[in-house]
């Protein structure tokens, strides 16, 4: 079969195509270097024009007019001045290829439309509360400048506020409560309701920081934290407040974490605390957490009031001196732990006095934890007995120098049950689960200085130590390990740390006899 001469057309295409795409670029790059001034002007037109269009979207309603008569007197002179008209067209074609030329003016960084509207709102909502009819020049006034007030500020990928540090003036009442109280409500709910916002007042510079907090972490479970003896940690906080980390194990993983760090001892200055909360909020987790961190180098009384059995799982184990629910075993326990406070008070007052150092029997710490004793003080009003708190006199005022802490916890509708030694030596404050601002202040001695969530998960709340800083605080997971819905790496954690079972008298007998 004889073989078919293609044409020379299709032989030959690719060739022609590659030379014709070569003239056609050759011929865009050399009408572009013709152009180049043009497209530089046009493109310098385009950005004063959207210049000039935020300056009026951002100028005030009450000073447009002013603005409208300065551009008209400009277009007036330049009219009647000779040659005006050209001058001014050179003048803006030089200013556009100034402006357009690549890279010279980058494009704005500035807030949106949107951001733009976002921000002029929360300053007008400002002006009541920053604005004094005296002030000559205020910096808060309807139709204001509200960048000269809102200096520095960020938005997260929703379009709403993360960051924003407000100019106040200087007579506003900064060091009032209830003025500072009123602004942060303002903000809470113009910035945007659901989440928690962090305010810090710097009064010396007259600016407010506002700040979007992130949630704390609940994922952290009951395990061996680093710490050295009479420290106790009592959960985790934000990593600007604390100057100090722990490395803690999130199943194969480890990261640091920032941790809340009550120290007891004869050398705490708040050797004894109080946690409140509403049922189901987390102080008897908290006790179960601080019940396992105390095992570790001391013993520990504990007296469950409710009677709901969740701390059996601290039943029977070494260090573990009583867990009681009746009336007539808290009262036995109590009574032990106050005279072993005075015993402890005197044997180290003797040895004192003799120059030796304090006996081994009063350097291990006891721990004496009430989980709601107030219903067990009902119960004795209601029998005629004594009520059990009567007997924490002795060491909440002599605990720390006998190395004796007490721990309550308590809900808010029986805090004016609690007797006023409690109230008086619990300088350690911790409150759990949703709280009103009258009830956090009247609790802790001091607001807080972020705003309350409308959901908040178990174990979250706030702590102050003495007169330190009101700290946010987010409990460690330390569910009770006997309870059918624990979930099963959470019970293993619990029973991991659990210290193991006391041994019995009797076989304790069969030891010594086999000893001898």
């Amino acid at each position: 079969m004889a073989r078919v001469t293609l044409p020379r057309i299709l032989s030959n295409g690719g060739a022609h195509l590659a030379k014709s795409r070569e003239l056609a670029r050759t011929a865009a790059d050399g009408a572009t270097d013709v152009l180049h001034p043009l497209i530089t002007i046009t493109r310098g037109l385009r950005r004063l024009a959207a210049a000039g269009r935020r300056r009026w979207v951002e100028t005030p309603t009450d000073r447009r007019s002013s603005l409208l008569f300065l551009a008209a007197s400009v277009v007036l002179v330049v009219t009647l001045v000779p040659y005006g008209a050209l001058l001014a067209a050179i003048a803006l074609m030089a200013a556009a290829a100034w402006a357009g030329r690549d890279g010279a003016n980058p494009e704005p960084t500035g807030p949106d439309e949107s951001q733009t509207q976002r921000l002029r709102s929360l300053y007008e909502a400002l002006v009541p509360c920053f604005s004094a009819a005296e002030d000559p020049e205020p910096l808060y006034a309807h139709g204001g400048a509200w960048d000269k007030a809102f200096p520095t500020y960020a938005f997260d990928g929703t379009g709403r506020i993360s960051h924003l540090l407000i100019h106040y003036p200087a007579y506003f009442a900064d060091g009032e409560p209830e003025s500072r109280a009123r602004v942060e409500h303002l903000l809470h709910a113009k910035a945007g309701r659901g989440r928690e916002y962090r305010f810090d007042w710097d009064e010396e510079g007259n600016t407010l920081s506002v700040s979007v907090l992130p949630p704390l972490a609940t994922d952290i479970a009951a395990q061996r934290f680093v710490t050295a003896p009479g420290e106790t940690v009592l959960g985790f906080t934000d990593p600007a407040q604390v100057q100090r980390t722990l490395p803690l194990s999130f199943g194969e993983e480890r990261r640091d974490v920032p941790p809340v760090v009550w120290r007891t001892g004869a050398r705490s200055t708040e050797p004894h605390l109080l946690a409140v909360g509403e049922p189901g909020s987390g102080t008897t987790t908290l006790l179960r957490s601080i019940a396992l961190q105390a095992l570790q180098h001391g013993d520990v009384v504990i007296v469950d009031g409710a009677g709901s059995g969740d701390h059996a799982c601290l039943t029977g184990r070494d260090g573990v001196l009583a867990v009681e629910s009746g009336l007539s075993g808290a009262l036995a326990s109590l009574e032990w732990a106050s005279q072993e406070t005075e015993r402890r008070l005197i044997a180290m007052n003797r040895a004192r006095q003799a120059g030796h150092p304090a006996p081994d029997d009063t350097q291990r710490p006891l721990w004496l934890l009430l989980d709601r004793p107030t219903v067990l003080a009902h119960l004795a009003a209601a029998d005629g007995g004594r009520d059990p708190q009567s007997l924490l006199q002795v060491p909440l005022r002599h605990g720390r120098a006998a190395n004796v802490t007490v721990v309550v916890a308590e809900q808010f509708d029986h805090l004016d049950a609690l007797g006023e030694a409690v109230l008086r030596h619990t300088r350690a404050r911790v409150v759990l689960g949703p709280a009103t601002a009258e009830q956090l202040q009247s609790v802790l001695g001091a607001p807080p200085p972020t705003t309350p969530t409308p959901d908040v998960p178990a174990g979250r709340g706030y702590a102050r130590l003495g007169t330190a800083p009101v700290l946010r605080l987010q409990v460690p997971a330390t569910p009770d390990p006997h309870d059918p819905d624990t979930p099963e790496p959470h019970r293993e954690s619990v029973l991991a740390l659990l210290p193991p079972h006391t041994t019995p008298a009797d076989d304790l007998e069969k030891l010594a006899a086999a000893d001898n």
